[in-house]
């Protein structure tokens, strides 16, 4: 029992950085009147800051994130945060039956502001991955300025579009290895996701490689679960709860209403950073989303050997290519 109970209420921290300006913080912060985790890492906090927008919805990278962002850590204040009934901001007795992508994007901009004041800067750089996206495209839509640039990692577009992408290659890949059952599991799904009443099954698209494949995700959040400081058995609870909460009815909404409809013009740079391989949130689908925006600067970039986590799969490239752009976006030099 006392192990269990240890197991269930350890006190959680983020692993020190050592230098005299880093920063390594792990707490709860009431933003938007409910309480959000936040975690924040960098070799110096007076570095340049990015916050990163996590999907699922309510799926958390606090759990493992720390083992891919080292070197960004030297060179940025790293911020994440747990969404509004996610993970370790999910609240046994709070009420999310009336959580909105609108509600959402308002505690981003919040918690932009909060940042800004806390660190003394100007403006951070908005990293969305996932269904992180679809909430980063609305806060920059209605507040550019406390943004140097937007980057959509994995980006979310018209969902419907999105999910035949991933039946078709599911499908065309279930062909290939002869497997009968999975083939005839996705026709008999095909006329409720051409409908977009259902996706296309995410067990499946993991198998044949349209998830991940420089890293095992699902291996990555068990072990961060199971061995690292920053989420105690109580937070495994609330980051599952969270899911069965709120996920349903924010997949949904994105279906409902189509992102490339309700944002088509931003007044900042964006870039689009999608694997060749994601079939989570398919290339295709980012690619048209991409030719209909209006920015001042727009890249759209392609990581050759990953699917939907780019700046995981391929963390030196991603690492790189940021710093670059990053340093471009400040001098105002940019050619893109």
């Amino acid at each position: 029992m006392l192990i269990v109970l240890l197991g269930l209420f350890f006190p959680t921290w983020t692993p020190h950085i050592n230098g005299e300006q880093s920063i390594s913080t792990l707490e709860q912060v009431e933003i938007n009147g409910t309480g959000h985790e936040i975690m924040i890492r960098g070799i110096d906090s007076s570095n340049p800051i990015l916050i990163f927008v996590h999907g699922g919805p309510a799926c958390s990278e606090i759990p493992y994130v720390r083992k891919y962002q080292k070197d960004l850590e030297k060179q940025f204040t790293i911020v994440h945060y747990d969404q509004r009934g996610s993970g370790k901001s999910y609240h046994f007795f709070e009420d999310y039956s009336n959580l909105t992508t609108d509600l959402l994007a308002e505690d981003l901009l919040s918690l932009t502001d909060y940042i800004l004041e806390r660190f003394n800067q100007e403006k951070v750089l908005l990293i969305g991955h996932s269904f992180g996206t679809y909430i980063g495209m609305k806060a920059i839509d209605k507040s550019p300025e406390k943004y140097y640039g937007y980057i959509g990692i994995g980006q979310v577009a018209d969902v419907v579009q999105s999910e035949l992408d991933s039946l078709e290659f599911t499908l065309e890949q279930a062909k290939q290895e002869g497997n009968s059952d999975d083939i005839e599991k996705l026709l008999l799904l095909q006329p409720l996701i051409e409908k977009g009443e259902v996706r296309t099954p995410r067990n499946l698209v993991r198998k044949y490689g349209g998830a991940a494949r420089l890293i095992d995700d699902n291996t990555d959040y068990l072990t961060g679960f199971l061995f690292n400081p920053e989420y105690n058995g109580l937070d495994v609870i609330r980051y599952l709860r969270g899911i069965h909460v709120t996920q349903e009815a924010l997949l949904n909404e994105g279906v409902k209403h189509n992102i490339t409809e309700i944002v088509n013009q931003v007044d900042l740079p964006i870039f689009f950073v999608m694997g060749k391989f994601d079939y989570m949130t398919s290339v295709n689908a980012a690619k048209n989303y991409y030719g209909s925006m209006e920015a001042p600067v727009k890249e759209f970039v392609i990581f050759e050997e990953s699917a939907h986590y780019p700046q995981f799969e391929e963390k030196e490239k991603f690492t790189l290519w940021l710093n670059k752009t990053f340093n471009e976006l400040q001098n105002g030099a940019a050619e893109f």
